[in-house]
C-alpha cells in the first residue's frame, strides 16, 4: 500500500532504479503507489509513460504522457516521451512536432535529452532528422564523444562514409574507451575491404563490449586469417562463448539430439539403438506437447485483465469481457474494437482472423502478448 512517509520525488527516485535494472512491472507498481498519493505529479505520470512503453504498450503510454502534459505543458521529458511513442504509431509528424517542441521551449542545451531524441528518430529510420538533434547535441558539447560518434553514425547511413570515418575518429580522440563507436569504425572498414584497419579496431574491444554478433563474427575470421590462428585456438575462446550467448540457446530438439548422440558414442551398437529408439519416443512426446503450448497463448490488456487460450478463444473472452451477449459475432466484435482501436492509436488492426487481431492490437500498443 502507498508509504504516505515518502515523497513524489522518492517515489520517482524508486522506480528510476528498478526501470534502469530493467524491472518495469516493479517500476510500474511503485509509480502507481506514488501517484495514488500525489495524483498530479507530473514526474510520475511520466515515469509510468516510460514503463509502460519500454513493456510495448504504448497505447498506455501515450495516455500518460498525454496527462503528464495535460499538467505541465512544457516538459521536455514528457514532450520527448510522446514522441518516441508516436513514433511506433507511425505518426511520424506528430512525432516531429512533439520533439520539435522541445527545441522551441530552449531545451537544445539538455545533452541527454537531444541524443534521446536523435537515436528515436535513427530507429525508425529518420536518418537526417536524427543527425539534426545529434548536431544540435555536439554544438552543446563539442568534446562529448558520444554525441560526435552519434553524427558519424548517421553519416555512414546517409552514404557518407568517408564523413562516417573522419568523425568516428574524432569521437575517437575524444574518448578513446568508445567502445560502440570503434566497433562501428570497424565494421564500416571490413565493409570497404580495409581488413588490417578493421581488425585494429575491433581487436580493442572486449567480448563483453559486443551486443550483436557481426562483429564478433568478423573479429573471429580476421584473427584467422591475419594471425593464422586455428580454430582450436585458446585466444578465439572467449568471443566464440560470447558469440554463442548472443545467438541463442539451442532449441529442445538439438539439445534432445545431442544428448543421445553422446550416449550413444559410448553404448553398444545395441545399445545406441535403444537411445535412438528412446530418442524416437521422446521427440515423439516433445511434438505433442509443443504443439499444444503452440496452440496456447496468453494476452494481458490490463493489469485486471488476462485471457489465455487459442487465439479465438481470447477473441472470444475479450468480447465476453466487454460485455457482449453472445449475439454478435467474434467478427463484428473484432471491426468494433480495430475501429476504437484506430481512434485511439491511429493505427490500422487486421480482422481477417483472431491470430491477426490480437497481434495487431498489441503493434498499437492496445494488449500485451504474453505466450
Amino acid at each position: 500500500m502507498p508509504n504516505p512517509f515518502l515523497s513524489s520525488e522518492e517515489y520517482d527516485e524508486r522506480a528510476h532504479q528498478l526501470y534502469n535494472e530493467g524491472q518495469y512491472d516493479e517500476a510500474l507498481d511503485v509509480l502507481r503507489e506514488g501517484l495514488a498519493l500525489y495524483p498530479n505529479s507530473v514526474e510520475l505520470h511520466i515515469g509510468v509513460g516510460y514503463a509502460y512503453h519500454a513493456r510495448e504498450e504504448y497505447a498506455w503510454a501515450r495516455r500518460s504522457f498525454e496527462e503528464a502534459l495535460v499538467l505541465d505543458p512544457e516538459h521536455e521529458d514528457a514532450l520527448a516521451g510522446l514522441g518516441e511513442t508516436l513514433l511506433r504509431f507511425g505518426q511520424q509528424d506528430a512525432a516531429l512536432r512533439s520533439f520539435r517542441r522541445t527545441l522551441e521551449l530552449g531545451y537544445e542545451d539538455d545533452i541527454e535529452l537531444m541524443l534521446q531524441v536523435g537515436r528515436a528518430l535513427f530507429r525508425e529510420g529518420l536518418i537526417e532528422e536524427s543527425r539534426e538533434y545529434f548536431e544540435t547535441a555536439a554544438r552543446q558539447s563539442p568534446d562529448s564523444a558520444e554525441a560526435v560518434s552519434c553524427i558519424g553514425y548517421a553519416q555512414h547511413r546517409l552514404g557518407d562514409d568517408d564523413g562516417a570515418i573522419a568523425t568516428l575518429r574524432r569521437a575517437l580522440k575524444l574518448d578513446e574507451d568508445h567502445t560502440e563507436a570503434r566497433i562501428y569504425l570497424g565494421n564500416i572498414f571490413y565493409d570497404r575491404g580495409d581488413y588490417e584497419a578493421a581488425l585494429y579496431h575491433l581487436d580493442r574491444s572486449t567480448p563483453d563490449d559486443h551486443w550483436d554478433e557481426l562483429g564478433i563474427w568478423r573479429l573471429i575470421e580476421l584473427k584467422k586469417m591475419v594471425y593464422r590462428l586455428r580454430d582450436s585456438d585458446p585466444e578465439l575462446k572467449p568471443w566464440e562463448e560470447r558469440l554463442a550467448e548472443l545467438s541463442g540457446e539451442p532449441d529442445d530438439i538439438d539439445e534432445m539430439l545431442a544428448e543421445i548422440e553422446a550416449r550413444a558414442a559410448e553404448a553398444a551398437d545395441s545399445e545406441a539403438r535403444g537411445q535412438l529408439e528412446l530418442f524416437g519416443a521422446l521427440l515423439g512426446n516433445f511434438a505433442v506437447e509443443k504443439s499444444a503450448e503452440a496452440n496456447e497463448h496468453c494476452i494481458t490488456v490490463d493489469e485486471d485483465n488476462s485471457f489465455e487460450g487459442t487465439w479465438d478463444e481470447i477473441v472470444k473472452k475479450m468480447s465476453d469481457a466487454r460485455g457482449g451477449n453472445g449475439n454478435g459475432s467474434l467478427e463484428d466484435f473484432m471491426q468494433t474494437e480495430a475501429r476504437r482501436g484506430y481512434s485511439l492509436t491511429g493505427h490500422l488492426i487486421p480482422t481477417e482472423d483472431a491470430e491477426s487481431f490480437i497481434r495487431g492490437s498489441a503493434d498499437a500498443g492496445l494488449l500485451r502478448i504474453v505466450r
